[in-house]
């Protein structure tokens, strides 16, 4: 493959999601060509693999390489398109051994999805911010505690290492490196077509925001309560009664909630409110939704309540938020699960001798 405006090789990981392949590529592909024919002009890709055997997605579709890995120099960029993460070896030691000749050679390296642990595996990430999902901080941190994980953006371009959490980010991604291979009207023209407004910037929030910090995450060292934490991201609009979280976690109620307790020194009725006001304030920051339909997505029977329930913690109504400009979010919700019950008693939401929303 020659070399153009923008050149593109993708490696495909076990279980790779393809959403992010199609994505990314369809971008390449509608970037290539002033009308919709898909011709590889302005723009390049392809796919390289050490075996002719197609790899498996996620969902089940089979897509098989192009072609065997080509000199590596040939490319702007190598993508690596991750997927599901524990569900056996990633990539072969052929292709890992590509990916490392690639990066001492200076070819930029992206990982996309869960791309971003093949390269921190393959040892191509020391010493460089990574962006991982929020919904994988957790796993990142485990795994490589000495690096830098970014969670609260859309993707990291740190260099000639570039990382994207996935999901929608990796339209956004693309786009970026449309414009600065090709220009802004390229990019443009790129995500109208796919009915994209604009591409968004890499510092653009997740849209879902993590329970807790690196520091929070460490600080929960029960498997049952990180499990009880992920079922309560996961469950935000329709919210799951302690009972039920206990019941998914095979432990009775009550020892569910003294485990809760002990991790986070909260009750998990208390937490879980917490949690969906945090991100309501996140949605009357980030979105044009009205302060009903947050109210709805947030898991709250009514406008009302929702509203009561926010002036509580933030000190200011939905409607004066939106009004008055964003009220900075007291920093201790963000530092983790131990810092959110000093944040009640700073603030003197409660009685210092009662733990916060009993």
């Amino acid at each position: 493959m020659s070399r153009t405006g923008l050149s593109v090789g993708f490696v495909l990981t076990n279980n790779f999601t393809l959403t992010a392949l199609s994505t990314f590529m369809d971008a390449l592909r509608l970037a290539a060509d002033d009308g919709d024919g898909s011709r590889q002009i302005r723009c390049r890709w392809t796919i390289m693999g050490s075996s002719p055997e197609p790899v498996r997605s996620s969902c089940g579709i089979p897509v098989a390489r192009w072609e065997a890995f080509q000199d590596p120099r040939q490319f702007d960029y190598i993508v690596v398109v991750g997927g599901l993460l524990h569900a056996g070896p990633q990539l072969d030691p052929q292709a890992v051994d590509y990916l490392r000749a690639a990066g001492a050679q200076g070819v930029g390296l992206v990982g996309v999805c869960t791309g971003s642990f093949v390269l921190s595996r393959a040892g191509l990430m020391r010493n460089r911010r990574c962006c991982v999902s929020w919904y994988h901080h957790r796993d990142y941190l485990e795994e490589f505690p000495d690096h830098q994980p970014v969670a609260e953006q859309l993707y990291v371009v740190d260099r000639d290492r570039i990382t994207c959490a996935g999901g929608a980010g990796v339209a956004d991604l693309a786009a970026f490196l449309i414009e600065r291979h090709l220009g802004s009207a390229c990019a443009q023209k790129t995500m109208h077509i796919m009915l994209i407004d604009k591409a968004r910037p890499p510092g653009q929030s997740q849209p879902q925001p993590p329970t807790a910090s690196a520091e929070g995450a460490a600080a929960v060292v029960n498997d049952r309560v990180r499990r009880a934490l992920l079922l309560m991201e996961q469950n935000l609009s329709d919210p799951l009664t302690v009972e039920q979280i206990a019941r998914r976690l095979n432990v009775s109620t009550r020892q569910f909630e003294r485990l809760f307790r002990d991790a986070t020194a909260m009750s998990p009725t208390g937490f879980y409110r917490l949690l969906r006001l945090r991100y309501g304030h996140w949605l009357l920051r980030n979105s044009a939704r009205s302060v009903t339909e947050i109210a709805q997505e947030t898991g709250f029977a009514d406008c009302a309540h929702f509203s009561r329930q926010f002036r509580e913690v933030y000190g200011v109504s939905p409607s004066e938020l939106r009004r008055d400009g964003p009220a900075p979010e007291p920093a201790v919700l963000a530092e983790g699960l131990r810092a959110v019950t000093a944040l009640a008693l700073d603030r003197d939401l409660v009685p210092p001798d009662r733990r916060l929303f009993e």
